[in-house]
């Protein structure tokens, strides 16, 4: 056994196997398969001297795609004139590189509306706050939520949908 491992090859395919286990541990993040991120952010309030609740603009109900997913999604007019996506009661998932964006695609059940979503316009509000609870992001000023009518939580590392929701104005 000794000479076996002495043999420059074997040596070499080792070397190979542990550089590609470790690249492999990068880029799937597989630890993610089984730990949580929970968040439970509060819904966005109106100042003190502002009696105004944020009015809702659209909403809709997350469809699952790639993995089991469920919740709501809001969009927000706060007082100030500032809009707010909220996820609300999420469940799906964790992964790497997770993205909510709103985007111009149409969302499709089942395996057809897995990859839609960067193939037309689309717009990324930032990482995943968790995937598990209730979080807010903003939605810049200049987006025309007419034109992007859906949103999605994007996995950006593998080009898929973990799931979307088709935002219907209130």
């Amino acid at each position: 056994m000794r000479s076996l491992l002495r043999r420059p090859v074997v040596m070499s395919g080792l070397v190979v196997a542990a550089v590609l286990a470790v690249v492999a541990l990068l880029v799937f993040e597989p630890w993610k398969l089984v730990v949580d991120q929970r968040v439970d952010e509060a819904a966005p309030a109106p100042p003190v001297a502002a009696s105004a609740a944020p009015a809702v603009l659209a909403r809709g109900e997350l469809v699952a795609h790639e993995h089991a997913s469920s919740g709501t999604v809001e969009v927000l007019a706060l007082s100030d004139g500032s809009r707010v996506l909220r996820l609300q009661d999420l469940r799906t998932s964790n992964g790497p590189k997770l993205k909510v964006w709103l985007s111009d695609q149409p969302v499709l059940p089942g395996r057809d509306g897995w990859f839609v979503f960067d193939d037309g316009r689309h717009v990324d509000l930032g990482d995943l706050k968790g995937n598990i609870g209730s979080s807010n992001y903003a939605v810049p000023a200049d987006v025309d939520l007419l034109a992007l009518g859906s949103v999605t939580i994007w996995c950006d590392r593998f080009s898929v949908s973990f799931a979307a929701a088709r935002l219907v104005p209130a």
